[in-house]
């Protein structure tokens, strides 16, 4: 789906690269070149597999996407989950790969597959290199037709599904729209959603599911994409010899010929389970994502949902009938349906919110849609597409889930029809949709002359696209090699008037993007005593509203300038995040310096804040993994209530929650808020020359009232123990698990820890992963990580798992067994050797990615570190050998020395 929605959710020497369609002079035997779009080209093989390749040397990375034509739309009776199940048992290799999964983890590549409705997809990042392409691409074509798909695989993968699945049963929200969809299609497979029938998964047939495999993931049934740094040419010749020799099939696919009638009355859904909060939502039946009236109904979505001028928003949310409103329009092949909810607090009427929310809904007739609204939400839209163009591996996303909806050309067509959509065609489908008899939330009411959404036509998407051609390709930027040294020559670094350290990385990158990353230290442990609620309201209020600009215009302005902005905090401190492109980052960090200079605080939004966090912390109680970090937090916690560090109950947090007040915020404010004690980073497309005097005018005279001192966070032993919380009536259960280590990120050992942790828990192909989710199928996500302080020598060695309660038993044998068996044993030389390459690997791929590089700036700032530290460590993790880790495994890691919390529905399993 490429909706607005879709799209915000979908993160040196110079050497211009001005990439474009490249096409070669003599194309490989058996390919043919399509249609080429600003800067995307085609290209199909003899065996009808499609290629789309966009190249971009912007940043050194490298993304491959396999997009199969299949979901649960293709699924028989019986067979629901089916695709599901294919995306999971395909990691699990062929005869010439092994497993696929191990592969990934041994080569550090950034890997993950998902179905949808109307799809499936693989995708595969990775620092570029013309070696790591050419394993990827024969990889891809290998286990396209020649993967196990085998009964042992399928009974160990099994319950890994079903702990995917019982994942989900956690949340009410994800259960309703189950709910809602099943009552709201009678007939049409987008009634079932993609992860299926309990009973179907639990006892499919594996000759059926082999059939399954065999008829669908097939070359004249798949999409491959290659996007960012690669050579078309080159990248086209190993396409065609990887995937060039298999056959195109001689079968039909079977037509899909259900259509779903027109929804003759309302209906009503009423899902009764254990929770802590209230959600009421309304679906209505909509357009397929080909239609022109798509775009229309996305913008409509988010005028009733945007906050805080969404008219849902104010119905409810500033009506003090909900917390919390949003909303989702689903874009697919076939006419889709499109969402609106609310979060209602427990003691708070469900009926008022539902009433209210249908009320402002189904009310456009007589309340049109203006011009205003419109415009605010078109110039968001607008500003997603460009930032998706913009990032080579969203693009290839979008391209993906546009070929499910029938052609990657129509992610440029919706765009276009985003900058051409009118009032009069919001207000149209407002009027024809959102109507009673459209509507899955009420009861059914005989009506003599029924007033029904129209009856959608059957969209020729080949005719729709035809001979389109699109805008001029972005521009792209420079080849960017970012090794440390390559970095450290570019950062510019220098501290303003007002002691705010900053740190400058000019680079070209695609479309003009720029990040940047703020951090402000405040307060020290005697002077922030009671008062982190304060900190952490103060934070969330800035955005809220300043002495010469509304919330809303705050977000106006934001989207004026392309920008993204977030703030966040607590009593310790706060943290910006934000990106913007080159000719906005002026107004952008001029509009940043005045939410953060000039807050006004105003009542009416601090009043539905404490209820959103209120609401937040109510929904909690029962979550398993809320319930299992917080218990870890709790126990041995040695600080005194109002501490910074002191880890309080949900009672606790509700209580200070309901006690706050608005002028305790606003003099948190005023005593610690300011920019003497804070670090600031810039990485992207801008002229250093014009920002460094900008920064000193916007910040420089800022100065905090308070002084600053780090609030120290020393080792604390905690006794072994094994907790045991129980969560009713949750199918899904959480392990959250401890170790506190005695050193920090400049140890002699920490290295060689951080590489035993990356083989026994760190990577999809270590040890835990390997032993509980592929083998015995216990857990759908199982991993350990290593939380390294920069100061005292404190590290928290922590171990994860989700699992179904029943398995409990068998997950803490599994778990102390193989922590026992890495402690007795030690690793293998092939353990560390693949280790140390795909660590690196990741640091190299994390360091071409510029919001992390935004973030570590700001953290090196604040350390006064350089990328020197950085490739000190990267020579570090080179140069261990197997005993040095093995070494360090033994000293530091005693398996019967955790602290483990079990969150569950225990006493119903038993």
């Amino acid at each position: 789906m490429f909706s607005l929605r879709a799209l915000a959710r979908i993160a040196l020497l110079p050497c211009l690269a001005l990439v474009g369609p490249t096409v070669a002079a003599g194309l490989p035997a058996g390919v043919e070149q399509g249609p080429t779009v600003e800067g995307v080209t085609e290209y199909t093989l003899a065996n009808g597999l499609r290629v789309l390749l966009f190249p971009d040397a912007t940043q050194p990375k490298t993304t491959v996407n396999v997009t199969y034509l299949v979901g649960s739309h293709q699924e028989n009776y019986g067979e629901t989950g089916m695709a599901h199940l294919l995306e999971h048992l395909m990691f699990k290799g062929t005869p010439a790969q092994g497993n696929i999964m191990t592969e990934f983890g041994r080569r550090g590549m950034d890997f993950n597959g998902s179905t949808w409705f109307d799809r499936t997809n693989y995708h595969e990042t990775f620092p570029a290199s013309a070696e790591s392409l050419d394993w990827v691409l024969a990889m891809e074509a290998d286990r396209m037709v020649n993967s196990f798909i085998a009964r042992k695989d399928l009974d160990s993968e099994m319950t890994v599904v079903r702990n995917e699945m019982e994942s989900g049963e956690n949340n009410p929200r994800s259960i309703l729209v189950q709910r809602m969809l099943s009552a709201a299609f009678n007939w049409h497979n987008y009634g079932k959603e993609p992860i299926g029938a309990r009973t179907d998964v639990e006892r499919v047939n594996i000759e059926r599911l082999q059939a399954f495999y065999h008829l669908y993931y097939q070359p004249d049934n798949a999409v491959l994409i290659v996007a960012g740094a690669f050579d078309a040419d080159d990248a086209l010749r190993l396409i065609a010899k990887h995937f060039g020799p298999l056959p195109r099939p001689t079968r039909k696919l079977p037509p899909l010929y259900t259509d779903e009638p027109v929804q003759d009355g309302e209906r009503q859904v009423v899902l009764r389970r254990v929770g802590d909060t209230q959600l009421v939502g309304a679906l209505y039946h909509t357009m397929p994502q080909a239609s022109p009236d798509f775009v229309a109904m996305d913008a409509l979505t988010e005028i009733m949902t945007a906050a805080p001028s969404g008219r849902l928003y104010r119905a409810l949310v500033d009506a003090k009938l909900a917390s919390a409103v949003d909303g989702d329009n689903w874009g697919m092949r076939d006419p889709g349906v499109v969402m609106f909810f609310a979060q209602v607090a427990g003691d708070d009427s469900l009926t008022k919110a539902r009433d209210a929310m249908v009320g402002a809904l189904e009310s456009v007739s007589t309340h049109p849609i203006t011009a205003a609204e419109l415009e605010r939400v078109r110039a968001r839209a607008l500003n997603e597409f460009g930032r998706v163009i913009n990032s080579p591996q969203a693009f290839a996303a979008s391209l993906s889930d546009s070929m499910a909806s029938g052609d990657w050309r129509l992610f440029f067509l919706e765009r276009d029809r985003w900058r051409n959509v009118t009032v009069a065609d919001v207000q149209r489908v407002a009027v024809e949709y959102l109507k009673p008899s459209n509507r899955t939330v009420g009861e059914f009411i005989p009506d003599a002359q029924p007033n029904r959404a129209p009856a959608q036509a059957s969209i020729d998407v080949a005719a729709l696209v035809k001979d389109y051609k699109g805008d001029e390709a972005v521009a792209a930027g420079e080849s960017f090699d970012p090794t440390p040294a390559n970095l450290e020559s570019r950062s510019q670094r220098f501290t303003l008037a007002n002691g705010m350290k900053v740190v400058l990385l000019p680079k070209k990158t695609r479309g003009g993007a720029v990040q940047f990353a703020l951090q402000l230290h405040q307060g020290d442990e005697r002077s922030l005593i009671g008062r982190d609620t304060d900190g952490t309201l103060a934070a969330a209020m800035l955005m809220r509203g300043t002495t010469r600009r509304s919330r809303q215009e705050i977000d106006d302005a934001l989207d004026a300038s392309r920008a993204r902005l977030s703030i966040g905090g607590n009593g310790a401190g706060t943290q910006v995040r934000g990106q913007t492109v080159h000719e906005h980052l002026p107004d952008t960090l001029r509009l940043v310096a005045e939410i953060l200079r000039e807050p006004s605080f105003p009542a009416s939004e601090f009043d539905k804040l404490k209820r959103e966090r209120q609401t937040d912390v109510e929904a909690g109680r029962s979550d398993p993994g809320d319930v299992a970090e917080r218990a870890l937090g709790r126990y041995g916690n040695p600080y005194v209530q109002g501490d910074v560090r002191y880890v309080p109950t949900v009672d606790e947090e509700a209580r200070n929650l309901e006690i706050a007040n608005l002028d305790a915020v606003r003099d948190f404010y005023t005593r610690f808020a300011g920019g003497s004690h804070a670090e600031l980073a810039v990485v992207g497309d801008f002229d250093a020359a014009a920002v460094r005097p900008m920064l000193e005018e916007l910040f420089g005279s800022w100065t905090s009232r308070e002084p600053y001192a780090r609030v120290p966070e020393p080792l604390v032993a905690k006794r072994a123990k094994e907790i045991h919380a129980e969560t009713p009536d949750k199918a899904n259960a959480v392990l959250s698990g401890e170790l506190a280590l005695p050193v920090n990120d400049t140890s002699p050992d920490y290295p060689a820890l951080a590489v035993a942790n990356f083989i026994l828990g760190g990577s999809p192909n270590s040890r835990l992963w390997e032993r509980i989710r592929q083998r015995e199928g216990l857990s759908y996500a199982v991993y350990s990580s290593l939380d390294a302080s920069s100061f005292e020598p404190n590290t928290s060695l922590t171990r994860e798992a989700i699992f179904a309660p029943e398995n409990l038993l068998r997950l803490k044998t599994a778990l102390n067994e193989e922590f026992g068996r890495a402690v007795r044993d030690g690793f293998t030389d092939k353990e560390v050797d693949d280790a140390k390459k795909a660590m690196l690997q990741e640091r190299a791929l994390a360091r071409a990615q510029d919001g992390r590089l935004a973030s570590e700036l700001v953290k090196q700032a604040y350390l006064d570190r350089t990328f020197a530290f950085s490739g000190r460590v990267d020579a570090e993790i080179a140069s261990l050998s197997t005993q040095e880790v093995n070494a360090a495994l033994h000293k530091y890691v005693r398996p019967d020395a955790f602290v483990d919390v079990f969150a569950g529905d225990f006493a119903k399993k038993q």
